[in-house]
This record gives structure tokens, sequence and C-alpha cells, in this order.
């Protein structure tokens, strides 16, 4: 019992209490990558916590190591043993194995399903491309007629960037290159699949701060990823501007622009770089973030 109570703590601190305290942290927007594997950390070890929890609470009179057992064998990650008296499986048993099931398979189909509809969406945004697109080879893009400027681009196997004429009208040739390059980042680093894997957890636990916080700083994160790979090519002023003027174009669903998430903090940050952190900080964060998930486990196998 002592176990599960101490799990259903940590779920609930990882889940209500260090996501505004984690958001509000200075190091988030000067190390965007590790940001995001903090909230991809924090995101599987409440999960792994709210599922154990729910299991020891269920098997309140067993030892932990025989409930941590009886769960790996219903994954099929352990060998069957029977009890030493013969008994069958009792309801509280059963329930010990679903109900935690139950938890690690929602967050898991809500995944398959935002995975298969941003899919479609892509694919029919795609098919229209095809019809109303013309092919710039010149920039690697496609140009649509529209009369807002904007820049965005739709991942997958069938990457494309897409440019409106409005966008070719407002910005110098570095301005259009360096925007471009931003969105060739998005598609580089797969950042729809991060994408898909936050939506699919703010579905399936909606109302956790955990969830919501998640969401709304890995889109901004994702996008300061891609700045900072533009960066690399083009000045912090070519790019802020190019920010500013597609800032009004909105993205399709499923699609990765430009001018998304945060534009005044990405602006702010693009014209006044801060240091990253110092690497003994940088090392110790990834430390933290790689070892949240395995704390559950070593608390469900404490004596």
């Amino acid at each position: 019992m002592i176990t599960a109570v101490a799990l259903a703590g940590y779920a609930a601190l990882v889940g209500a209490t260090v996501p505004p305290l984690l958001a509000r942290s200075q190091w988030l927007h000067r190390a965007p990558a590790v940001a995001v594997l903090a909230w991809q950390a924090l995101m599987v070890t409440f999960v792994i916590a709210t599922a154990l929890s729910v299991h020891h609470l269920a098997l309140a009179g067993h030892h932990a190591h025989e409930g941590l057992v009886g769960l790996l064998i219903a994954c099929g990650l352990g060998a069957h043993t029977s009890h030493a008296d013969g008994a069958s499986h009792t309801f509280g048993d059963a329930l010990a194995l679903a109900a935690p099931a139950l938890i690690v398979l929602l967050p898991v189909g809500w995944l398959i399903r935002c995975a298969w509809r941003a899919r479609r969406v892509r694919r029919r945004q795609l098919d229209m491309l095809t019809l109303v697109g013309e092919p710039a080879p010149e920039y690697g893009a496609t140009i649509v007629d529209y009369d807002v400027p904007a820049v965005y681009c739709l991942s997958g196997r069938r990457s494309r960037v897409v440019v409106t004429r409005a966008a070719l009208e407002a910005l110098t040739e570095e301005q259009l290159r360096a925007v471009l390059e931003h969105e060739r980042a998005h598609i580089a680093g797969r950042h729809h699949m991060l994408k898909v894997l936050v939506d699919a957890f703010s579905h399936a636990f909606r109302g956790l701060p955990l969830a919501r916080y998640a969401k709304e700083q890995t889109d901004l994160l994702l996008e300061m990823i891609a700045d900072d790979r533009a960066l690399r090519f083009h000045s912090p002023e070519a790019l802020a501007t190019a920010m500013y003027e597609v800032a009004a174009g909105r993205a399709p669903q499923a699609a990765l622009g430009a001018g998304g998430s945060g534009v005044l903090i990405r602006l702010r940050r693009v014209l006044t770089p801060q240091p990253r952190p110092h690497r003994a900080a940088w090392l110790g964060i990834v430390a933290a973030t790689v070892t949240a998930p395995m704390l559950p486990l070593l608390a469900a196998c404490g004596p």
C-alpha cells in the first residue's frame, strides 16, 4: 500500500505540480531540443507511475515484487509461474492487470487515431497541391496563389514546402531562403511525429495540466528548434523579418508553419539570443530527463 501511495503521489506531482514550474524555467528556450525531450519524459513517467500505482492499489495485500512480476507477465515480458498454493487468479488479480493495461492503452489508442487522422489530412492537402500548386524547383517548394503571406510544410513521405504568392512578393531573397530553411528543419527533424505524440497524450488525459503544458510548450519549442537551424545559415534579421511577414498566415491542419506558435516570443529570442546552458547543467538536465521514466519502476521494485 505504501508503494501505491508513493507512486500515486509521484504521478500527481508530475501531472499537476511540475508542468507549470517547468514551463516557467529559463533554460527551456536556451536548449529547446533538450526541453522537448524533458516534456516527453514527463509524459512517459506519468503513464508508468499511474499504471503502477493502480496496479499496486489492486494488489494491496501482495508484495511489490509479486505485483510487478505479474504486470510484466501480462505484457509478455516475463515467464509465467503458478502460485505456490495453486490458487487461481482472483478478481483483484485480474483488475490489477486490466486497469493499468487500460491506462497504457488509452494514449496508445489515441496515438494511432491521431497519426491516422494527420496522415489522412496531409494526403488530402498534398493531392490538392498537385492540382493547384506550381512547382518552384529553384526553391524546392510549391507556390500557391493566395493573398496572405504564408510559408508552411507538409511532412511525411511526400514532404512538401509551400509558399504563397503573397509571401514571394513580401519577402526578399534572403528572407525567403531563411524561412524555407526553417521549414526544411521541420521536415528533417520529423517534428510532425512529435506533435502527434503530444496531441495523443493531450486527448488521452484531457484536463491534466501536464497534457496542456506539454502540447503548448512542444509546439513552441519545435518552432525554436527550426529557428535555430535557419540561423546557422542566415542572419537573425532576415529570419525575424520573414517571421514577422508571414505571422498572419495560418498553416493548414497537420502542417507546420514559420509563423506558427509564439511568434513574439520567438522574435525576441532570435534578435536577442541567450547563451546555451553550461555544459555541466546541460548534462545534468539530460541525465534527469532520462532517469525520470525509470523512477516509478524503481519504486515498484522497492522492498
